[in-house]
């Protein structure tokens, strides 16, 4: 049986120790040369535009962000990533109409 070398997908280094596991249990890796914490086979999806709609009117709805991320299996980081991003699109839609005195 061949053990594959884990590879830090920063630097390239092989100097990596394992550190616990994350939420789903896939194992999780620290490099020993430039301190990144990396998952071995991450899973990444592409969130479809209809999530995106659902996402978007249940953050209208004010249902809790833990609840979203569950009904629309999203993680809870990403959800709070796009929160945040969205909110400073809004705050500067909101200043610009502020400025031309159309929203007071």
């Amino acid at each position: 049986m061949e053990k594959k070398a884990v590879q830090c997908p920063e630097c390239g280094s092989l100097n990596i120790v394992r550190n616990g596991s994350i939420a789903n249990g896939k194992k999780k890796f620290s490099c020993k040369e430039c301190s990144r914490q990396f998952v071995e086979n991450p899973e990444r999806r592409k969130i479809t535009d209809a999530e995106w709609r659902i996402v978007d009117r249940l953050l209208l709805e004010k249902i809790s962000m833990a609840g979203i991320a569950r009904a629309v299996s999203i993680s809870k980081r990403w959800l709070q990533d796009y929160v945040k991003k969205n909110a400073m699109k809004s705050e500067s839609r909101l200043s610009r109409y502020q400025e031309k005195g159309k929203y007071s």
